[in-house]
C-alpha cells in the first residue's frame, strides 16, 4: 500500500507532534520518539486558527456522530472494533439511546485555536533511529489542530401512549432555539410557560474539552451553560486539546519501518456498522419490554426477556472480540479482508440476524399487549404469583372458593432462545458456523394458534361475566396467575374449594338466553333457560319497574326473586298489573351466579309505550316513516347508504373470492382509503388485510388480523423493526361490518362501522407495497378506493358511528332467526288490523331468498295468508289456502342486496298489508284470507333477523312488543 500522511480525529487522545502512532490497530506509542523534547520544541511552527462552528443533529447514528467527529471510515472501523478509547468530547461517539421510546437531538459547540506543525528540515534529522528497528510504531504525528468541542444531548421519552413523533418535533424546536433564547440580566429566560414545562421534562448529557464546575443535565443548566462556553476558551487558551492530527508514514524516512500494508474496504465498514447497531437496536427494544409495568405481574415473561437480553451481550461480545481481532491483523497483512467478511456472513445466517431478532421481540411485544389487553378486561382482578396464589390465599382459611383465571403458555420453553443458547457454546465467533442448528426455523408463539385464540376468547368472555356477576359477592374469590398446564393450552380457569383445585378445565354458569314472557289470566310465566355453560342449580330472577316515559330515564332498583330450583318454567308473582317491566334472570350454580340475561320490557297486557309529538294518522307514507324513526331510534344499527357510496368509491369489486389480492400500485398516496364492506360469518375464527410489498411470509408494511370478539392485532414493519399492537375487537360473528383502511399523515387508521378504531403511528412506507391481501374466514361483498378520506363523506361523519345501538335495551344481539335457524312463534292475542311488524336484518353474501308468512296456524300445511319472499332481483307476494297457491304477484326491484343491512315494516290495514323497505312504501297486498285466522309468524330462508318487533297501533297512541315476545 502507498505510503501517505493521513488526517485523523484527535478523539480526546494526547496526539502531540512528534507522537509515534500504530495505523494498524489506531493506538499511540507513549515513551519513545524519534525525536527529543528540545528538538521538537525548536523546530515547531505555531499559528493562532481561530474559528466557531455550532450544529445540530436529530439522528442517533453512529454515522451521524462519525460525520460530527470528523472521523475517518478507517478509524470508525477501529472504534467499531474497541481498538479505540475516546477521551473528552468524543465518549458522545459511546453514547446511545437506551429506549425506542427515546427523542434525542443533540447540539454540538466547537472551537479551534491554533495550528502548530513540525517544519521539513527537522523531519529527515533522527535522534532515535532505533524505532524503525521495534516495528511498533507506522506513522509520526507531523501536526496538530487545537480546539475544544462540547456535544449537548437532549434526551426526551415518549410514553406509551404518546405520540413519538410529535415529542421529537417538540425537542428538536427547544434545541434549535438555544442559541436565540433571550438571556437578560441576572440569567431571566424569555420562554412562555408552555415552553417552561416541556424545559422541566427535557434531561441532557454533557461531553466537553472544557473543564466546568459542574455538568449540565436540565434543559435550563444546558442554556446556562451554553452561553459561557465562547468565553472558556478565550480565557485559558492553553486548555486547549488536539481536535485533529496529521500523521506522516515512517516508511518514508526508513526502509526498515513498518508500514500500514492495506486498509480496510469501506463497504465491509459499513456491513460491520450495520451490524452493530442492528444489535443495538434489539438491545434498545429489549429494554423498553423489560421496563413494561405489565410483565412486572409475570415474572416468566421478564425472565425469558432477561435471558434474552443476556444472550444477546454473550453473542455481541464474541463478535466485538473477533472483530478487535481481525481488524489489526488485516491492516498488518496477517489476514485477508475475506476473514472479515466470513464473520459478517456468518452473522448474516445466524438466529442473530436483525429479521430473527426483530421478530422474536415483536412477537414478545404482541404477548406483551396481549397480557396488558386482558388484564384491563379484567380490571379489579388481581394479578398474583403461583406462590403467593399457594400461601396466602388457597391456604387461607377465611377463603372457601378461589377462581382463577391462568395464562397456562407463559412458562412453556422458547425454541428460539434455546437456538440461541445452542448457537453460544463455542469459544470463537468464527467457529460459529459449524453449530448444527436451524436459524431459519420459525419462531412459533402460543397466542397465534388459532385454536388457542379461539380459547383465550371464549375463557375471558367467561371468567369476565362471572366476575362481573360476583364480584360484589362474599365468595368466590378472583384471581389472575400464571401456571404452567400444557393440557390447557393458552388459558384456563382453575376452580379451588378449601385450598384444593377441583376443576383445572372449570366452566362457569354463564349469560343464559333472554326469557319469555306469557301472560295467561294476569299470570306472569317466565320461561327461562339453563346456563349454556356450567351446572345450573336455580334461577335469580330480576325485575324493575319502568316509568312509561318512552326515555327509561327514571327507573327503579332490581327486586330479586329466587327460584327453588332450575325447572325452566317460573310463574312471577307481586307485579302491578298496569306497571312497565324490565324482566332478566341469571343462572345460578354451586359457586356463584352468572351474568344477568338480555332483559325483556313488558306488561301485563305485553305493551311497550312509545310518546308521538302529534296524532296519528292513516296516510301510509306518513304513518310508516313516523314508526320506523321511532322504532329505528331504540332498535338496532343503520349503514352507509348507497348514495354515499357510490359518488365516492372507486374502483369498485364486487364479491371477490377470498383469498383475495387488490393490485394497487397506484392507489397508494397519503389520503387515500380502502373500504372494505362483508359480513362475518357464525363459524369465522379469523381474518386479515395485508399490504403486501411481495411473495413472501414477511413481505408486508401492515398486517391487520381480526379475531372476531376477542382482539385486532396489527404489525408494522418500520426500517426493518417489527412493531406490534393489540385491542379488543367488536365486531361479532354473524354481523355485516364496514372497514375503512386509511392511509393518513399520522399513519396507519382503521375505522369499524364508522368509528375511528385505531391509529397505529408511523411514517406510511408504501413506495414497495404492490398489492392488499384479504384472506381468512370472512365474506366480503365489496372492495373499493376513496382517493381523498378526509374530503369524502366518510371523513366527515368518522366521529359518530353509523351502526353504534343506542342505549335502550334489547335483545337484538340475539338474532331471532338465522339462515340454519328458521323463527316459528304465535303472534300474541292472534293478527288483527292496527298491528304493525317490524323486521332489521342483514342478507348473507351467498343468499337466494327468504320468506316473511302470516299463517293461519304452526304445521307445515296450514294456510298462508301473505307470503313475502324477496329474491336477487324480484319480490314475490301470494297466498296458499287449501293447500293450493294464489295468484303471484311479483315486481321486479333490487331491494335487497347481498350482504346489505335492511328494514321492513309491515302495517295490516283493513283492506290489505302495508309494505315498506328501508322506509320507502314498496308494496300493497290485499287480503284473501280474514286476517282474524292468523295466528302464525314464519321467517325462513337466507337471512340474519337480528330484531323483529309488534307494534300496535290506534289513533293516538303506539306500543310495542319486544322479538323477545313473538
Amino acid at each position: 500500500m502507498e505510503s501517505k500522511t493521513i488526517e485523523m480525529a484527535a478523539l480526546g487522545r494526547a496526539l502531540h507532534p512528534g507522537t509515534l502512532y500504530d495505523c494498524r490497530s489506531d493506538s499511540l506509542i507513549p515513551g519513545i520518539s524519534l525525536w527529543d523534547n528540545e528538538t521538537i520544541k525548536k523546530y515547531l511552527d505555531s499559528r493562532r486558527q481561530p474559528k466557531t462552528d455550532l450544529s445540530f443533529t436529530a439522528s442517533d447514528s453512529l454515522n451521524e456522530k462519525a460525520k460530527l467527529l470528523d472521523v475517518s471510515a478507517s478509524l470508525k472501523a477501529s472504534f467499531l472494533g474497541g481498538l479505540v478509547e475516546v477521551g473528552g468530547s468524543a465518549r458522545y461517539m459511546r453514547d446511545n439511546k437506551s429506549s425506542a421510546r427515546q427523542s434525542r437531538v443533540s447540539l454540538k459547540y466547537s472551537q479551534t485555536t491554533k495550528f502548530e506543525q513540525l517544519t521539513m528540515d527537522q523531519l529527515g534529522n533522527i535522534t532515535y533511529p532505533q524505532v524503525f528497528d521495534d516495528g511498533a510504531a507506522t506513522h509520526v504525528v507531523t501536526a496538530v489542530l487545537y480546539g475544544a468541542q462540547a456535544f449537548m444531548v437532549f434526551d426526551l421519552t415518549a410514553n406509551e401512549n404518546e405520540d413519538k413523533e410529535e415529542i421529537e418535533g417538540n425537542l428538536n424546536v427547544m434545541v434549535q432555539n438555544i442559541p436565540s433564547l433571550s438571556i437578560a440580566g441576572e440569567g431571566a429566560i424569555t420562554m412562555s410557560e408552555t415552553e417552561r414545562k416541556l424545559a422541566d421534562t427535557i434531561n441532557c448529557t454533557f461531553y466537553g474539552d472544557y473543564e466546568l464546575e459542574q455538568n449540565p443535565t436540565t434543559y435550563m443548566e444546558a442554556l446556562q451553560v451554553y452561553r459561557t462556553l465562547p468565553s472558556l476558551l478565550r480565557n485559558r487558551e492553553n486548555d486547549a486539546v488536539p481536535m485533529k492530527v496529521w500523521l506522516y508514514p515512517l516508511a518514508r524516512l526508513s526502509k526498515k519501518a513498518a508500514t500500514l500494508e492495506r486498509e480496510i474496504h469501506k463497504t465491509l465498514i459499513i456491513k460491520t456498522e450495520t451490524l452493530l447497531e442492528e444489535l443495538g437496536n434489539a438491545e434498545a427494544q429489549c429494554n423498553d419490554l423489560i421496563t413494561n409495568t405489565t410483565i412486572n405481574d409475570f415474572k416468566d415473561v421478564k425472565l425469558r426477556l432477561k435471558t434474552f437480553q443476556e444472550l444477546l451481550d454473550v453473542y455481541k461480545v464474541k463478535f466485538l472480540k473477533a472483530l478487535r481481532r481481525l481488524i489489526p491483523a488485516i491492516r498488518s497483512g496477517q489476514e485477508q479482508e475475506a476473514a472479515l467478511a466470513k464473520i459478517i456472513a456468518i452473522h448474516q445466517k445466524s438466529p442473530f440476524r436483525a429479521e430473527k431478532l426483530n421478530q422474536w421481540l415483536a412477537y414478545r411485544q404482541g404477548e406483551i399487549n396481549l397480557l396488558n389487553l386482558y388484564t384491563q378486561q379484567l380490571n379489579g382482578v388481581p394479578v398474583e404469583q403461583y406462590s403467593a396464589l399457594m400461601n396466602n390465599i388457597l391456604f387461607n382459611p377465611n377463603v372457601d372458593t378461589v377462581v382463577c383465571f391462568c395464562f397456562t403458555s407463559l412458562m412453556d420453553e422458547d425454541s428460539y432462545l434455546s437456538i440461541l443458547t445452542t448457537f453460544l457454546k463455542v469459544d470463537e465467533f468464527e467457529e460459529l458456523s459449524a453449530i448444527p442448528v436451524s436459524a431459519d426455523q420459525d419462531i412459533k408463539v402460543w397466542f397465534h394458534n388459532p385454536e388457542v385464540i379461539g380459547n383465550l376468547k371464549d375463557k375471558l368472555f367467561l371468567f369476565k361475566g362471572f366476575f362481573q356477576a360476583n364480584k360484589d359477592e362474599r365468595k368466590p374469590k378472583f384471581v389472575i396467575v400464571s401456571v404452567s398446564d400444557s393440557s390447557n393450552p393458552g388459558i384456563s380457569i382453575r376452580l379451588y374449594k378449601k385450598g384444593k383445585m377441583i376443576d383445572s378445565a372449570f366452566q362457569p354458569v354463564s349469560k343464559p338466553p333472554t326469557p319469555m314472557v306469557d301472560i295467561q289470566d294476569q299470570n306472569i310465566i317466565l320461561k327461562l333457560q339453563k346456563s349454556p355453560t356450567g351446572s345450573t342449580v336455580r334461577f335469580r330472577v330480576e325485575y324493575r319497574i319502568i316509568q312509561a316515559t318512552g326515555s327509561e330515564a327514571v327507573v327503579e332498583k332490581w327486586e330479586v326473586k329466587e327460584t327453588p330450583d332450575a325447572q325452566e318454567n317460573f310463574t312471577l308473582t307481586g307485579l302491578h298489573l298496569k306497571k312497565q317491566y324490565r324482566i332478566r334472570y341469571r343462572a345460578v350454580s354451586e359457586f356463584g351466579m352468572s351474568e344477568a340475561s338480555d332483559s325483556v320490557l313488558f306488561s301485563a297486557h305485553g305493551k311497550y309505550k312509545l310518546s308521538f309529538s302529534q296524532r296519528l294518522n292513516w296516510l301510509p307514507y306518513a304513518f310508516i316513516n313516523e314508526i320506523r324513526h321511532k322504532v329505528r331510534s331504540s332498535l338496532g344499527p343503520s349503514q352507509w347508504s348507497a348514495s354515499t357510496i357510490k359518488p365516492v368509491v372507486k374502483n369498485l369489486v364486487n364479491n371477490p373470492g377470498i383469498p383475495y389480492e387488490l393490485e394497487i400500485s397506484q392507489m397508494k398516496s397519503i389520503g387515500t382509503a380502502f373500504h372494505i364492506q362483508g359480513v362475518v360469518p357464525a363459524d369465522s375464527d379469523s381474518f386479515d388485510f395485508i399490504f403486501k410489498t411481495g411473495k413472501g411470509k414477511y413481505d408486508f408494511v401492515f398486517s391487520l388480523k381480526i379475531y372476531p370478539e376477542v382482539l385486532s392485532y396489527m404489525e408494522l414493519q418500520s426500517i426493518g423493526n417489527w412493531h406490534s399492537y393489540a385491542r379488543g375487537c367488536p365486531l361479532l360473528k354473524g354481523s355485516a361490518f364496514d372497514i375503512f383502511l386509511v392511509l393518513g399523515d399520522e399513519g396507519y387508521v382503521v375505522y369499524y362501522n364508522g368509528l375511528k378504531y385505531c391509529i397505529f403511528r408511523d411514517k406510511i412506507r408504501m413506495e414497495r407495497v404492490t398489492t392488499l391481501n384479504i384472506g381468512g374466514n370472512v365474506i366480503v361483498n365489496s372492495i373499493g378506493v376513496v382517493s381523498n378520506w378526509s374530503k369524502s363523506a366518510f371523513g366527515t361523519y368518522s366521529g359518530t358511528s353509523r351502526w353504534e345501538l343506542s342505549k335502550k335495551e334489547s335483545d337484538g344481539a340475539q338474532p331471532v332467526c338465522q339462515p340454519n335457524q328458521p323463527y316459528l312463534g304465535q303472534i300474541p292475542g292472534g293478527l288483527k288490523i292496527g298491528l304493525a311488524f317490524f323486521f332489521q336484518g342483514v342478507v348473507p353474501s351467498d343468499a337466494s331468498g327468504f320468506e316473511i308468512n302470516y299463517k293461519t296456524g304452526p304445521n307445515d300445511g296450514d294456510d298462508i295468508a301473505f307470503q313475502f319472499r324477496p329474491e336477487l332481483h324480484a319480490v314475490h307476494c301470494n297466498s296458499y289456502k287449501n293447500r293450493k297457491w294464489g295468484d303471484k304477484e311479483s315486481e321486479k326491484d333490487v331491494l335487497f342486496g347481498k350482504g346489505e343491512v335492511f328494514d321492513i315494516i309491515m302495517v295490516i290495514t283493513p283492506d290489505s298489508y302495508e309494505v315498506a323497505v328501508n322506509g320507502n312504501l314498496s308494496y300493497r297486498f290485499d287480503h284473501r284470507i280474514p286476517v282474524e285466522k292468523v295466528s302464525t309468524l314464519q321467517i325462513c330462508g337466507d337471512v340474519l333477523m337480528n330484531t323483529c318487533a309488534i307494534i300496535h297501533v290506534d289513533k293516538f297512541n303506539l306500543t310495542c312488543d319486544l322479538s323477545a315476545h313473538i
